[in-house]
């Protein structure tokens, strides 16, 4: 039957059988063949419950060390040691995070070809332990944050968790909306970092890293839509919203306003140091403005060959933005502490 002659009601139970093959099968069924990796019983628990809490994500909590790092206090062992401690707050709120949201999105992540073989989804992992634990992860990183840096950190962590919580009750159901507050973990992740420390976040500082995750975001919204196709809906519902002319508009105004805004903060930031010889740590700051915009152009390359869904995957595998994102590190370090 053709897809488009299923009648909606119907559609919100049907998911493709792969990446690309147009014909759809039950959302609630069990895998079966190939798919049965998911199924309960392959995993022991407590591996089950790592691979919920997705350690390959816990990278974006090394963004709290961004603040701390571009304004020259690193170096310092309380500084550091605060820095780790927050970065160690996030991994628990996202970890908690991550369960709380796959069992409330467990139907829909078995619309989707990778998604279904996660734990909860695949009904491995049960769904009131994976809802306890999550809760529990996010209370003591709240609770740790207010010990560790009083009301201020507290309540950084605390609107993590308050949209986290909220984009999987409800406002993910939103287009835009949801992109926000998608694109906000980053940047909370960021402010935590000077939060910890007592460090006012510079403003060009927050607009690159809020531009940025708007493009990572939108990106994976691009390459869900190449996927799923016309069962995208049945996985996320707002993207029956989004066309791909759209995102990738939004995309180009994340990639150009980080750009724009990277460099406005290297030529300020390099004015305000007087180092070494004469405007050396000035012009390696400035220098740096090359990689990053190379690393965003090498980005956008990746969602535009459908390589965008998963960002941390392109941390981990494109070597070519590795490349480009520690030379980008490496000038600013130099610049800066040298």
């Amino acid at each position: 039957m053709d897809e488009r002659a299923t009648h909606p009601s119907e559609r919100r139970h049907l998911r493709p059988v792969s990446d690309r093959a147009p014909r759809l099968v039950r959302a609630d069924a069990p895998p079966a063949g190939d798919d049965a990796k998911g199924k309960a019983g392959t995993r022991s628990l407590g591996y089950s419950l790592l691979v919920a809490m997705r350690p390959r994500q816990w990278v974006k909590n090394l963004l709290v060390v961004a603040a701390p790092a571009a304004a020259g206090e690193l170096g310092r062992a309380e500084v550091l040691a605060r820095t780790a401690a927050t970065a160690g707050l996030f991994l628990l709120a996202s970890a908690g995070t991550y369960l709380v949201n796959d069992v409330i999105d467990a139907p829909a992540d078995r619309v989707h070809p990778d998604k279904r073989h996660r734990p909860i989804a695949s009904g491995e992992l049960p769904l009131a332990l994976a809802l306890a634990l999550g809760g529990t992860l996010l209370v003591a990183a709240v609770v740790g944050a207010g010990l560790l840096g009083g009301a201020q950190l507290a309540g950084v962590v605390g609107a993590y968790v308050l949209i986290s919580t909220a984009y999987s009750l409800w406002l993910k159901r939103f287009a835009v909306i949801e992109l926000a507050c998608v694109a906000s973990g980053f940047v909370l992740r960021a402010v935590a970092g000077g939060a910890a420390v007592h460090i006012p976040i510079s403003p060009w500082f927050a607009i690159v890293t809020s531009a940025a995750a708007l493009l990572v975001v939108a990106g994976k919204r691009s390459t869900e839509l190449d996927v799923l196709g016309a069962a995208g809906a049945s996985h996320r519902r707002v993207l029956d919203e989004y066309s791909k002319p759209y995102l990738r508009s939004v995309r180009m105004i994340g990639a150009a306003v980080a750009i724009v805004s990277y460099g406005l903060w290297a030529f300020q930031r390099a004015a305000h140091i007087d180092l070494g010889p004469p405007d050396a740590g000035a012009l390696l700051l400035q220098i740096s403005i090359v990689p990053f915009v190379l690393g965003v152009l090498t980005v956008e390359l990746a969602i535009e060959s459908g390589k965008g869904g998963a960002p941390e995957e392109l941390v981990f595998r494109n070597h070519t933005l590795q490349v480009l994102g520690l030379s980008c590190v490496a000038l600013v370090a130099a610049g800066i502490y040298t």
